[in-house]
């Protein structure tokens, strides 16, 4: 189950990488694979990186929008926290 506090620890990183390293695109090994069950499956967390591009593996942090995006069934879908107590 993706939690919105996961996915908001998960951005709060991205934003962090971002302004310490001051790069267009940024490509790192996934620190919250051990972590968090949803992002043990993507062994990179790629910045900015457009989707295009990018690796299907990988889990795509996008600054303009703020959104995290995975490449599931074909098609890159937005990670979204799934509602509780349904």
């Amino acid at each position: 189950m993706v939690s919105k506090l996961e996915i908001d620890r998960v951005i709060g990183w991205c934003e962090e990488r971002k302004k310490e390293l001051n790069r267009i695109y940024i490509t790192e090994r996934n620190p919250f694979k051990d972590e968090i069950e949803w992002a043990r499956r993507f062994p990179l967390v790629e910045i900015d990186r457009p989707k295009e591009v990018a690796a299907k593996t990988s889990l795509v942090y996008d600054s303009t929008t703020k959104q995290l995006w995975q490449f599931l069934n074909g098609n890159w879908r937005r990670i979204e926290a799934e509602m509780e107590g349904v």
